[in-house]
């Protein structure tokens, strides 16, 4: 079930509402940063890690898997997308990283299901058009359901 649900018409509008989320975050959380190659994934944790303090570029974390970004408490954005295995994903420190020091931005967090025991807060980010996007918010556990493969 959505918690809430938004509307973006450009970037700029996905950051502002990655911002207003971001006040409702601290040490601990995780959030799934979930939808297709060029959602605005990254362009939505960015948003996420400048209203957290980090006034750094935020890149995907796709060759390197993990960036780390100091801010009001540390901020660990992981992108699974490359990796096929859950030893893959141990093998990157994914325990350490959710324990609770930090926020965790999780591209593609659907690889780790069943290693996450806990709720998380998922972001869908949904193409309406070039620059616009539906942006669901909701918190759920892993796997997620979906319209091709139902919980």
């Amino acid at each position: 079930m959505d918690l809430t649900t938004f509307e973006s018409h450009s970037p700029d509008d996905s950051a502002r509402i990655a911002g207003e989320l971001a006040g409702h975050l601290g040490p601990g959380d995780i959030v799934g940063l979930i939808g297709g190659l060029g959602a605005g994934k990254t362009h939505f944790a960015g948003g996420l890690a400048r209203a957290l303090g980090f006034h750094g570029a935020v890149t995907s974390p796709t060759f390197s898997l993990v960036h780390e970004y100091p801010g009001k408490c540390p901020i660990y954005h992981m992108d699974l997308y490359r990796l096929e295995s859950e030893s893959e994903i141990l093998g990157i420190g994914f325990e350490e990283y959710l324990s609770g020091r930090g926020i965790c931005l999780i591209e593609w967090p659907e690889r780790a299901a069943r290693l996450m025991t806990h709720p998380i807060l998922c972001v869908e980010l949904v193409s309406t058009g070039e620059n616009s996007r539906r942006i669901h918010v909701r918190e759920a556990r892993l796997p997620l359901p979906t319209k091709d493969h139902p919980a």
